[in-house]
């Protein structure tokens, strides 16, 4: 049953890493350059979408790890699960009210303060990127 949950383990994690690298390396910078008027149009669907996805993958991939570490995996497993699990509190609690500002349907997408909440918000993504990497560079090395 291990080998099942370690599998199930790096395929979410590393799932959640490559989207979240794509955000930070790729879509976040390109949609910048198309304007702060254009990503604060583009911020609410790419948002919705993309945490339900990532929400479900920090889940499964956290929860599989701790339960691969419990049942006799090495610590790598749990350390990667605690690694993962939490970018849900750092979500929910330092990026939270960057998101509800951006995602306030009274918000003007062409604000002057719409960039400066984007690359903050991009910051603030990048240790969520981060901090899956290193849950799976750890998931791997336990492998």
């Amino acid at each position: 049953m291990a080998p099942l949950l370690e599998a199930a383990a790096l395929i979410a994690t590393l799932t959640f890493f490559g989207a979240a690298l794509y955000v930070n390396a790729v879509q976040h910078p390109a949609s910048l350059e198309a304007g702060a008027a254009w990503i604060g149009r583009f911020f609410e669907p790419m948002y919705r979408r993309a945490a339900a996805m990532q929400v479900g993958l920090a889940i499964v991939g956290s929860a599989s790890a701790a339960r691969a570490w419990m049942l006799g995996s090495g610590a790598e497993w749990g350390v990667g699960a605690l690694l993962l699990v939490t970018v849900i509190p750092f979500t929910f609690v330092v990026i939270m009210p960057v998101n509800r500002a951006l995602l306030d349907p009274e918000r003007d997408p062409e604000a002057p303060d719409t960039e400066p909440l984007l690359r903050r918000w991009a910051a603030l993504h990048a240790v969520r990127t981060g901090l899956s990497g290193a849950a799976a560079l750890v998931m791997l090395w336990g492998r």
